[in-house]
C-alpha cells in the first residue's frame, strides 16, 4: 500500500473512483481497506466498512439517532 488514500462515489453494486489512491478509510473502525478488498459500504452515507462487523456497528448507532 503506497498510503495514497483514494476518494470514491459509492454505487449500489459497484464505485466510481473520483481521486486516485490504493485505499480508503473505514468509517467506523478507521481502518484503512484496500480498494482491491473493499467489499462493505453505504451508499446513502457514501461510507466504506472494513468488515460487517463495522456495517452492524453503524446500523446500531443510526437506530439509536432515529
Amino acid at each position: 500500500m503506497n498510503r495514497n488514500k483514494a476518494k470514491l462515489k459509492f454505487l449500489p453494486n459497484s464505485f466510481d473512483i473520483i481521486e486516485n489512491g490504493d485505499h480508503v478509510i473505514c468509517a467506523v473502525s478507521g481502518k484503512k481497506i484496500p480498494l482491491d478488498q473493499l467489499t462493505y459500504w453505504n451508499v446513502e452515507l457514501q461510507e466504506a466498512y472494513f468488515s460487517p462487523e463495522e456495517v452492524q456497528k453503524r446500523l446500531q448507532q443510526i437506530k439509536k439517532i432515529k
